[in-house]
């Protein structure tokens, strides 16, 4: 974020949260270990930071988010509200990961990801993933003269559907991280653009148009009209209908699944109705998981007589066979849940020795993702311009969300 976009934001937005670089890229100059190169780059990176909105007598603050802050639910809670805090006080955070504790994934492109979950954690009206090119394009302009920018997305999970299989042209070079993370930010009911970020003053005359255009359509209802000049080039994605709530939205995206819990479609429909699910409702079990860890929840076709054995899940674990929707936090471990999958909950305790909960799943710890309203395949969206960065997407298995209520 340039500085001229932060002295002059929009009034009617008083609040900014910026998600930095990797502080690895300040001493990319070296080459290991990562770690140590992170903390050194921390200070030379806070130091630019603050040399530049000093100018602007502008407050900031340094926060730091590993995997297991957004994992851990009061960790989360409790960075939900320092940034509460912080925005309330007139303070702008600068969130980026701390590399200098992250043993695996130490790469460029988390900040995608980052930035979408800590805009969803502050309920935020917009989210800016600045790059490199104008925005997310029809086809590769480098060779395509037809390419042209794709001004609106309005059903970002059809568009993620076709994103995310396997052969997909929506190109490399980070736009893929981007598009996940413009899902994940929409499901939270967050507007996302993405654009070219060279240009000062970009994110105001975008905010200011889309605001203008929201004033239009009342205007033009009156049978006034009024000539807009063009913004500058972006895609925005439109914010989902049924935006996430906090909790689910951290079931949804903050946890790391520990294995899979297989129901059919009719049981699919009855939880989607209750918001629990019973063991009754289980058909296969995979995944080494204990109490109270994450979970899959997948829709497959109910297995035969024939097929019900261990090896089931794996038999039916294609893409088009089984489909993921859901996460959970499980009341019963791998083992419990082999046993009593299928039984009523009165059969239990005869059959653990114990009852510890009538749910497999209970409604507070469920949470369902968002199926596409269509089945859309975008062939006319192809490659878009490579960013300078290849970084790579690290939660690209994730669909956008609505929420379980």
């Amino acid at each position: 974020m340039r500085r001229m976009d932060v002295a002059e934001r929009p009034k009617h937005l008083p609040s900014i949260q910026v998600c930095s670089t990797s502080f690895l890229w300040i001493a990319f100059q070296l080459t290991q270990p990562f770690q140590a190169l992170a903390a050194v780059g921390q200070c030379q990176l806070m130091s630019t930071w603050d040399s530049l909105f000093s100018h602007l007598r502008q407050p900031i603050a340094q926060i730091l988010i590993t995997r297991n802050d957004i994992v851990d639910r009061t960790q989360y809670v409790n960075a939900q509200n320092t940034l509460a805090q912080l925005l309330s006080m007139g303070v702008i955070p600068i969130v980026n990961e701390n590399d200098t504790l992250t043993v695996s994934e130490i790469k460029f492109g988390d900040n995608d990801t980052l930035s979408a979950i800590t805009a969803a954690m502050i309920e935020a009206d917009y989210l800016f993933l600045m790059t490199d090119v104008d925005g997310l394009y029809t086809a590769n302009p480098r060779t395509n003269p037809d390419a042209r920018v794709i001004d609106i997305v309005q059903d970002i999970s059809s568009l993620e559907a076709d994103v995310s299989s396997a052969g997909s042209s929506l190109g490399t070079g980070g736009m893929g991280s981007k598009i996940v993370a413009a899902r994940l930010a929409t499901s939270a009911g967050v507007t996302t653009v993405i654009t070219r970020s060279s240009r000062p003053g970009t994110i105001e005359e975008i905010i200011e148009h889309h605001s203008s255009n929201d004033a239009t359509s009342s205007d033009s209802a009156l049978g006034v009209e009024e000539t807009k000049p063009d913004p500058p080039l972006h895609t925005c994605f439109l914010p989902s209908d049924s935006p996430v709530h906090s909790r689910s939205f951290w079931l949804l995206h903050g946890l790391k699944p520990h294995g899979s819990v297989y129901i059919d479609e009719e049981a699919y429909n009855t939880i989607r109705d209750t918001g629990y699910l019973l063991p009754s409702g289980v058909i296969a079990v995979e995944g080494k998981f204990g109490y109270m860890e994450a979970i899959k929840v997948m829709v497959a076709p109910r297995p035969s007589q024939t097929e019900l054995n261990d090896d089931y899940p794996m038999a039916c674990s294609t893409p088009k066979e089984a489909k993921e929707v859901g996460r959970g936090l499980i009341n019963y471990g791998y083992a419990e849940l082999s046993r009593i999958k299928g039984l009523r909950s009165t059969q239990i305790h005869s059959v653990l020795g114990y009852s510890g909960s009538e749910y497999a799943v209970s409604r507070e710890n469920l949470a369902f993702f968002e199926m596409p309203s269509r089945c859309m395949t975008p062939t006319s969206l192809s490659s878009p311009a490579p960013e300078t960065n290849n970084d790579k997407n690290p939660l690209n298995d994730i669909p956008a969300a609505s929420a379980n209520q």
